[in-house]
């Protein structure tokens, strides 16, 4: 399929009028496919937003192989553009393209990247594939890649020890997000939906890459018949480069070795035009092994600068190692009627063994401009020792199997069902204890005995079963004033066989277009969202576990507008979002980096709200921008909180945090009431610009701009009513340059190697433009009197990457 300059049209819609769950894309070389049942007449519709529509009547016959290829008009003005797929729109998610995940600069190329470039979600961490949307924490986050769930890693607990995510953007056709008030299809977590589709090839293709990151290869092919069609990809990825510039140096003689990596395949079998198969299987590993010899970081104020040099011995071995495969079926009796059936079976090797110890120095920094010595350390103000030591072995399975259907009553009406049934067993062996030496003096002191600080000695075996089910209808009508309508009801059911709990979700979404000039869509979701432990919510700090943790209810509220229209002759969408989340029986959870730490039990009850604007479209011609910002709240309030304070004769504050069990005559009842949640961040702002560089359009601009405002934090005490500081503001500027050295549409002169290549780029990126040192989480430091230091840990500083990308 071509436009009408002669040039291929990539990703064009082709669906079927009569059946809306049959269509299909144009790949990069304008060729799509499609499977009809003989004998039935048929109107393709074709579809794509910068080009007029078409349409083509045609007869499906026996084996019959019919070639048709209109060429689409472009668009000159905005008044010939046609209506969107109201089915689509009117629901609460958004469809995003996977090709420009490529173009996004920064330390990680993954589908997550784009993610968090959305409305409502929010990250502080570069180098984490994890994100928070509208308040919820990283476990509240559903992924699916072709309808099977995928799971994050246990144990990590830092961001450079994740290494790669699941999904592999070079496999990804289709990308759909929601940020709450999703339909009752999608399974039972509080906060957001990520529901990704590999790709089904129409001939032989690949790509590959390589930077100071790693690198990349995947192919994609089908077979003569056209019967079997295969995607694979292989990835390698090491931080070594990132984490140069951290303030914490490393033995780089054989000391220092954080890589990741993973293969995946997905493949497809048309057994008949009814029947298909679908095979998706990942091994992934991930190991970070590092041994650290010293750290400098400079912190506090200006008039009270602080320095803080460690020298550390031993070192940290983490490594996670993961194993995937799902088989599918999907048969099609009718064109109304799609059955499915799911197998999956996950396992995850996890383990961490570190034995580090640091001898640290807190220096006070000369603030006197007048003096030579100025930020020079002036004096020494506490010397210690700490010991940290940790065994820490998991082993998670998770085996499923699960029905899912679709039934087309008729063009307005469609009823979806599906049933799961799941076994998991967790095997989890933990031991870890740390101790201070400050001066010659263990902290807390004691004369006879050496004592340690958080020491935790687990093991813990725990099989379970979980039983799903749900039900969804959907409606769609056109008004008699021509305004379109949908709504989309169903419940969802689940049940695990450790607390025996049932929990049922309803959920019911509704959109409204009204027949108005300019073009609105309004659309009202909400309903129940349970999310039921699955094992770290058991897992207290001390690694017990209680089996008596219920699920966590949050009731979603969500409005949302859309409005479309014309800005300089181009195409714009403003997304405006207002949301409610009443939270109910939630498990309280601190987090350390990018690990969450449950205290296992329901006695925390909170609230998030707030707003989400979106702008997108063509600020330059050609290309897309875009632009959101959000405003959140979200607190919590548990009686745990409330606390004791102590006072001497003077009225100075010597104990804080008694116990009910042991209040004493004269201290203070202290009720804090709601505080912050981990994820309280007022603002957030996110920017992703493309550019044309005038007179050299074949060198691309790419910007990406975050900022989040701070986020709590708080002693190592576990408690979480001291967990209401704020860290400074996340703010992070990447950018990069794209130059298209081979374009897919070149001219070729003379026969060498570089014809059998279709397209290539050379990127050069500048991670953290603008050298800010974000904060990620604190190192707390006491010295002999007892004195705590909170030592900021940062991310990473300015870096340039070069990057080389080929597609063939």
């Amino acid at each position: 399929m071509k436009g009408t300059d002669g040039e291929a049209l990539e990703r064009v819609v082709i669906g079927v009028k009569e059946d809306t769950k049959i269509t299909t894309y144009t790949n990069e070389k304008g060729f799509y496919s499609l499977s009809l049942e003989s004998g039935k007449i048929y109107t393709l519709v074709y579809y794509d937003i910068s080009h007029t529509a078409a349409t083509h009547t045609l007869e499906a016959k026996g084996d019959q192989t019919i070639t048709y290829s209109p060429v689409l008009d472009f668009k000159n003005t905005f008044e010939t553009v046609e209506v969107r797929d109201f089915k689509t729109s009117s629901q609460e998610i958004v469809v995003l393209d996977p090709k420009i995940i490529s173009r996004i600069p920064g330390p990680s190329e993954s589908v997550e990247s784009i993610i968090k470039t959305q409305a409502g979600v929010s990250s502080n961490n570069e180098l984490s594939s994890g994100y928070s949307v509208r308040g919820g924490n990283f476990d509240e986050n559903l992924v699916y890649v072709n309808d099977i769930e995928v799971y994050r890693p246990f144990l990590v607990r830092s961001g450079q020890q994740e290494g790669l995510s699941f999904a592999n953007p070079n496999m990804v056709s289709n990308i759909v997000f929601s940020a709450g008030g999703f339909d009752a299809k999608y399974g039972d977590k509080l906060s957001s939906v990520l529901d990704i589709t590999y790709r089904k090839p129409l001939k032989f293709a690949g790509n590959a890459s390589a930077s100071f990151l790693g690198g990349n290869v995947q192919l994609e092919g089908i077979s003569k018949n056209r019967l079997i069609a295969w995607n694979i990809g292989g990835r390698y990825r090491t931080n070594s480069y990132l984490l140069s510039s951290l303030d914490t140096k490393l033995n780089t003689s054989g000391g220092y070795r954080p890589s990741a990596t993973d293969f995946q395949s997905f493949l497809t079998f048309d057994v008949n035009p009814k029947l298909k198969i679908e095979f998706l299987g990942n091994i992934a590993s991930n190991k970070y092994l590092v041994k650290p010899v010293n750290r400098e970081t400079d912190f506090g104020t200006v008039k009270d600068a602080l320095r803080l040099t460690i020298y550390f011995d031993g070192q940290e071995l983490m490594q996670y190692n993961t194993y995937m495969g799902g088989l599918s079926t999907t048969y099609r009796p009718n064109s109304k009627t799609k059955l499915k059936l799911i197998g999956s079976a996950y396992r995850a090797n996890e383990q961490e063994v570190y034995t580090i110890q640091g001898q640290y120095y807190i220096d006070q920094l000369e603030a006197d401009l007048g003096k030579p010595n100025f930020g020079q350390v002036a004096y020494n103000r506490g010397v210690g020792t700490f010991l940290n030591n940790g065994r820490n072995y998991l082993t998670a399975s998770v085996y499923n199997l699960e029905h899912k259907g679709t039934r087309t009553i008729n063009r307005n009406n469609e009823f979806l069902w599906g049933v799961r049934e799941q076994y998991e067993k967790i095997e989890d062996k933990l031991g870890e204890w740390r101790t201070v030496d400050s001066a010659g003096y263990i902290v807390p002191y004691a004369v006879n005995e050496i004592n340690l600080t958080d020491v935790y000695k687990t093991q813990i075996t725990l099989p379970s079963w979980r039983s799903q089910g749900y039900m969804q209808f959907n409606h769609t009508a056109t008004l008699r004033d021509s305004s379109n309508f949908r709504v989309s009801a169903g419940v969802r059911a689940n049940h695990w066989t450790v607390n025996n709990q049932t929990v049922f979700s309803p959920r019911v979404s509704m959109a409204y277009k009204p027949n108005w000039k300019r073009d609105w869509l309004f659309k009202l979701s909400g309903g129940f969202y349970y999310q039921p432990p699955f094992y770290r919510e058991l897992r207290n700090i001390d690694g017990t576990i209680n089996k008596d943790v219920k699920a966590q209810r949050s009731i979603h509220i969500v409005f949302t507008s859309d409005y479309v229209f014309k800005m300089w002759n181009r195409p714009f969408k403003l997304m405006m979002s207002g949301y409610y989340k009443s939270l109910n029986d939630l498990v309280p959870y601190e987090i350390e980096n990018v690990r969450i730490r449950y205290f296992a039990n329901n006695n925390t009850q909170g609230y998030a709200t707030g707003a989400d604007i979106r702008i997108n479209g063509e600020f330059v011609k050609g290309v897309e921008s875009w632009a959101t910002i959000g405003v959140l709240k979200t607190y919590e309030y548990s009686k745990d909180n409330i606390h004791y304070d102590y006072y001497n004769k003077d009225g100075e504050k010597i104990v804080r945090g008694y116990t009910f069990d042991q209040v004493r005559a004269d201290s203070q009842k202290v009720d804090p009431g709601f505080i912050p949640r981990p994820t309280d961040q007022l603002i957030t702002f996110g920017l992703f610009f493309q550019d044309n560089i005038p007179k050299f359009p074949a060198i691309k601009f790419n910007l990406n701009i975050q900022f989040g405002s701070g986020l709590p934090f708080g002693p190592p005490t576990h408690t979480r009513w001291q967990q209401v500081l704020r860290m400074p503001p996340y703010r992070r500027a990447d950018a990069g340059l794209a130059y298209n050295v081979l374009k897919e549409n070149r001219e070729f002169k003379r026969k060498n190697y570089f014809n059998n290549l279709k397209e290539m780029w050379i990127f050069l990126e500048v991670f953290n433009l603008l050298q800010i040192q974000n904060t990620v989480s604190y190192t707390w430091i006491a010295d002999v009197t007892g004195n705590r230091y909170a030592v900021p840990n940062y991310l990473t500083n300015r870096q340039v990457n070069v990057k080389l990308q080929i597609r063939f």
